[in-house]
C-alpha cells in the first residue's frame, strides 16, 4: 500500500501542486474577506474596490485551477487503476498452476473489478482529499497566526484532539476492509455460478432459486460495505463531529473575546469563523480519510508485484527432446489420496503413445505432471536425462502443446483463437486446418476464419471447438503434443482424419489419453500404456 501511495504522489506531483495552490487561495480568501469588511467599516471606497478586484481575481484563478485539477486527477486515477490491474495480472502470472486454481475465477474477477473500485474510492480519492484538506488546514493556520497567536494555539489544540480520535478505530477499519474484500470476492464467485447455471435452473423450473440466489448474493455484496461505511461514518460524523462542534464553540468564544478587547479588528469576526471552520472541518475530514485509507489496505495486499514488476517474456526454453522423456517411480497424491504410485514409463522422440484406463487412474494427472503444473511429486521425470524440476513450467511448455477435453475459446474470431495473436503463413494455416479436419466446417461459415465464436465458443458445436483447439496446437508446431480426450466430441470420420494426421507426423511425440481405442487404432501407436487405479494395483 505504501509503495502505491508513494508512486501516486510521484506521478501526480503537478496535480497535487495545483491542488495545494487552489486550496491555499481558498483559505487566504478569508483574509481578503476580512479586509473587505474592514474597508466597509472604515468607509474606505478605494481600498474596498481594490479588494473586490482582488477577490474576483482569486475566484477566477480558483475556478481555472479547479477545472485543471479535476481533469488531471481523473486522468491520474485512470492511470493508477490500470497500473493496479496490470500488477494484479502480473501477480496471477507468478502463481503456480495449483495456487491459481485453488480459487474460483469469480474471486479473481472481484479483484479486478470491485477491488480496483474500492482502491479508487478509498485510496486515490482519499489521497487527493487528504492533500486538499492538509493544505487548507495549514494555510488557514498561517492566516490565523497572522491575526493572533492565541488563535493558532487554539486551532492546533483542536486539531490534535480531532486527529487522536480515529487512531482508536484504525485497526478495526483495517479488519473491516479485509472482511469486506473476502466476502465480496466470495459473492462475486456465487454470482458467476448463478449466471452460468441460468439455463439449467430455467429448464427445470427453478427460477425461484435464481431470484433467491441473486438476492442472497446482493446482500452478501452490500452487507460488508454497509458495516464498513457505518463504522466510518459513525466515527467521522458522530464522535469526531460532536468533538468538532464543542471545540468550534470554544474557538468562537475566543475570537469574540479578542475582538471585544480590541486585540483583533472587528471585521475579523466575519472571516475568522471561516478559518477556524476550515481547520476543524479539515482535520475532521483528514481523520475520516485516514480511516478510509486503512480500509483499502486489504485490497493492496492482493498485489505481490511492485516496482520491479515481472518478466512477461518466457525464459529460454529447454532444448527439444533428442532421445526420450523418462518417468521413473512416479507417485502423486491429491489431498492425501494417492493417484499415481511407482509409475515408470518412457516416451521416445517421435513416438506415438496412448494412455488408457478407467476414470481416476491418473491419465490426465500424468499429462499435467509432464507439463510441470503439479510439482509436488515423488520419483523423477527426465527430459533427455535432465530433471524436469530444474526447469520452470514455462520452459517445459515451450516445446509442448496441450489439448484438453473442455476446450476454452475466446469470444473472438476462429483465426484469433487459432493463432492467439501470432503471425503465421498461409501455408501453415492451411496445413493446421487440414490436419484438424476444420476445413470443411469453415466452408459452411459465411465469414470463414473471421467467424466470431461467441462467449466460450458458444456459437460452435463441441466438435468444432475441439477442432479449433487441435488447429491451435498444430499451428504452433511444438515437438510434443499432449491430448487429453481431445477428440472425444468428434464424429468417427473427423476423429479418424485428426488421429491419422497426428500419427503420420514423424517429428511429433504424441501422448494421447483415451478411454476407448479400437484394436485397429492401437496397432498404429508405438505403445499403449494401460493405467490402473492405485487401489487396485
Amino acid at each position: 500500500m505504501t509503495y502505491y501511495l508513494k508512486k501516486f504522489w510521484k506521478q501526480n506531483f503537478v496535480v497535487l501542486l495545483l491542488q495545494i495552490v487552489m486550496y491555499g487561495l481558498i483559505s487566504w480568501q478569508s483574509l481578503v474577506q476580512i479586509q473587505l469588511f474592514q474597508a466597509i467599516i472604515d468607509w474606505d471606497t478605494h481600498r474596498f474596490l481594490l479588494i473586490v478586484a482582488l477577490n474576483i481575481g482569486i475566484w477566477l484563478t480558483v475556478s481555472v485551477l479547479e477545472i485543471l485539477c479535476e481533469k488531471s486527477a481523473s486522468h491520474a486515477i485512470l492511470v493508477m487503476n490500470n497500473q493496479v490491474r496490470q500488477d494484479m495480472a502480473a501477480t496471477l502470472l507468478r502463481e503456480t498452476y495449483q495456487d491459481y486454481h485453488a480459487r474460483e475465477s469469480g474471486e479473481y474477477l472481484s479483484w479486478l473489478t470491485t477491488g480496483v473500485e474500492r482502491i479508487e474510492s478509498s485510496a486515490w480519492n482519499s489521497f487527493f482529499g487528504f492533500t486538499a484538506y492538509v493544505t487548507r488546514v495549514i494555510t488557514s493556520l498561517v492566516a490565523l497566526a497572522a491575526l493572533h497567536w492565541s488563535l493558532l494555539l487554539a486551532s492546533v489544540s483542536v486539531g490534535l484532539i480531532l486527529l487522536a480520535v480515529p487512531q482508536l478505530f484504525q485497526k478495526r477499519m483495517e479488519r473491516l476492509g479485509e472482511v469486506c474484500a473476502q466476502e465480496q470476492a466470495a459473492a462475486t464467485g456465487k454470482l458467476k455460478e448463478l449466471l452460468g447455471g441460468f439455463d439449467v435452473l430455467c429448464f427445470f423450473g427453478r427460477k425461484d432459486r435464481f431470484l433467491r440466489g441473486i438476492e442472497q448474493v446482493s446482500n452478501q455484496i452490500e452487507e460488508p460495505k454497509y458495516r464498513q461505511a457505518y463504522i466510518q461514518r459513525a466515527v467521522s460524523a458522530g464522535i469526531i463531529g460532536n468533538v468538532q462542534i464543542l471545540l468550534s464553540i470554544g474557538t468562537t468564544v475566543l475570537v469574540a473575546m479578542l475582538s471585544f478587547q480590541g486585540i483583533i479588528i472587528q471585521a475579523a469576526l466575519t472571516g475568522t469563523g471561516n478559518l477556524c471552520s476550515y481547520v476543524s472541518s479539515g482535520i475532521k475530514e483528514i481523520a475520516a480519510l485516514r480511516l478510509a485509507l486503512a480500509s483499502s489496505k486489504a485490497y493492496f495486499e492482493r498485489i505481490a508485484v511492485h516496482s520491479n514488476g515481472i518478466d512477461y517474456q518466457s525464459k529460454a526454453g529447454i532444448a527439444p527432446v533428442k532421445s526420450a522423456i523418462t518417468v521413473e517411480n512416479l507417485s502423486f497424491e491429491y489431498g492425501g489420496k494417492p493417484v499415481l504410485q511407482d509409475l515408470s514409463l518412457q516416451f521416445q522422440r517421435g513416438g506415438k503413445y496412448a494412455l488408457t484406463g478407467p476414470s481416476g487412474c491418473g491419465k490426465s494427472t500424468l499429462l499435467k505432471l509432464l507439463l510441470g503444473w503439479l510439482p509436488d511429486y515423488a520419483g523423477s521425470i527426465r527430459f533427455d536425462g535432465k530433471d524436469a524440476k530444474d526447469f520452470t513450467p514455462e520452459q517445459l511448455q515451450q516445446q509442448m502443446s496441450y489439448i484438453e477435453q473442455n476446450v476454452f475459446l475466446f469470444n473472438s474470431t476462429i483465426r484469433d483463437n487459432i493463432t492467439l495473436g501470432e503471425t503465421f503463413t498461409d501455408e501453415q494455416m492451411k496445413r493446421a486446418l487440414r490436419d484438424s479436419a476444420l476445413m470443411g466446417d469453415l466452408a459452411s461459415m459465411p465469414d470463414g476464419l473471421d467467424t466470431i465464436v461467441g462467449e466460450e465458443g458458444g456459437s460452435l458445436s463441441g466438435g468444432q471447438k475441439q477442432r479449433v483447439a487441435i488447429a491451435r496446437a498444430l499451428i504452433h508446431d511444438r515437438s510434443i503434443l499432449l491430448v487429453d480426450e481431445g477428440t472425444s466430441a468428434l464424429d468417427q470420420k473427423n476423429a479418424d482424419i485428426v488421429e491419422k494426421s497426428l500419427l503420420a507426423n514423424p517429428g511429433l511425440m504424441l501422448i494421447l489419453v483415451s478411454h476407448h481405442l479400437t484394436p485397429e487404432r492401437k496397432e498404429q501407436f508405438t505403445q499403449v500404456y494401460s493405467l490402473k487405479p492405485v487401489a487396485s494395483i
